[in-house]
């Protein structure tokens, strides 16, 4: 079973961040230039948010509110669910499924180090349930390696 530091070496620990001073116009700017559904809201070097399209959508777009005027502060998710480099995808993919997130920052004691999505998780579950058949379908076609 493949930890989220694992994860993370396989595919980069990059990080895309703003600060709870950035208009909201540029956390968008960015997702969309890094082709990302979510930012880390970092203050000081400490996490302190997350910044969603879907809280775009809902606290911006469908309050009538401009992106250049809003800061990212007034509508980030302060409630940040966060995972560590030790835990393993499957313990990721439940608490996403419960909590109904789709991103989730991977923190080293206090320290950034990553983030996951839903995506990710995704694809390590399923070239890992390929590897397994291909596996038993050498074992059952008595394949020698």
């Amino acid at each position: 079973m493949i930890t989220v530091g694992e994860l993370l070496d396989n595919k980069g620990h990059g990080i895309w961040s703003v600060t709870p001073e950035n208009t909201v116009f540029d956390a968008i700017k960015l997702m969309d230039e890094k082709g990302v559904g979510a930012l880390a809201v970092v203050n000081d070097e400490a996490l302190v948010g997350m910044i969603s399209e879907r809280d775009y959508a809902r606290q911006v777009i469908l309050k009538g509110r401009s992106s250049n005027d809003t800061k990212v502060k007034e509508i980030m998710s302060t409630q940040v669910y966060y995972t560590f480099p030790t835990q393993t995808v499957d313990d990721c993919m439940v608490v996403m499924s419960e909590r109904r997130i789709r991103h989730l920052p991977v923190l080293k004691g206090d320290e950034l180090v990553g983030m996951v999505s839903i995506g990710d998780l995704i694809k390590d579950i399923i070239a890992e349930q390929k590897f397994i058949i291909d596996q038993l379908e050498h074992y059952i076609a008595g394949d020698e390696y």
